[in-house]
């Protein structure tokens, strides 16, 4: 059964999370340098349950985080994607990247494939990203992508965090693409 389309770069397949990407997303969120900036590292157990909200976005929103595959060797690279949980500062296409695959340009050409969507399928008139002012890496695939800093934020509880609000409007990814 699947919960939304499956999408395909020249080297990604993105495709709505299920139980199988268990395994490699609880060692992806147990990595303290790749969870870093999302939210810090977390035992299997938190993993499990932050897997089943992103599959759970799907079913009650109709658009969560892709998983990312690999097309040459099948392997589960991250997720990626659109996101809006409530009281988020605004429709968020957003990345996370297993750090074996770091450098591969994985993240804006998964993220490109992904706002394509959000902006054909869901509607959205603006793209943002919410970025740590710390990590470089991210604010390094916001401007591959052609974003910019828009606005700062608080995240919503339990986060609490500090954020850059990066993005664009549809017209301006539209106009460079």
């Amino acid at each position: 059964m699947s919960l939304g389309p499956t999408l395909e770069t020249a080297r990604l397949i993105l495709r709505p999370t299920s139980g199988e990407d268990f395994e490699a997303w609880a060692d992806f969120a147990a990595d303290e340098e790749a969870a870093r900036f999302l939210g810090g590292p977390q035992p299997r157990a938190a993993a499990w349950r932050a897997m089943c909200t992103m599959a759970g976005a799907w079913v009650v929103r109709g658009f969560g985080m892709f998983s990312v595959i690999e097309k040459a060797s099948g392997r589960w690279v991250g997720r990626l994607g659109p996101w809006q949980p409530e009281e988020w500062p605004g429709t968020e296409v957003g990345w996370g990247i297993a750090r074996e695959f770091w450098g591969k340009g994985y993240a804006p050409e998964g993220a490109a494939a992904a706002i394509d969507w959000a902006f054909d399928h869901l509607g959205w008139t603006e793209v943002i990203h919410c970025i740590d002012p710390g990590n470089v890496n991210s604010q390094g695939v916001a401007r591959k992508l052609g974003s910019s800093i828009l606005r700062h934020a608080v995240l919503p509880p339990p986060i609490n965090e500090s954020v850059d609000v990066w993005g664009q409007t549809r017209e301006q990814w539209k106009a460079q693409r």
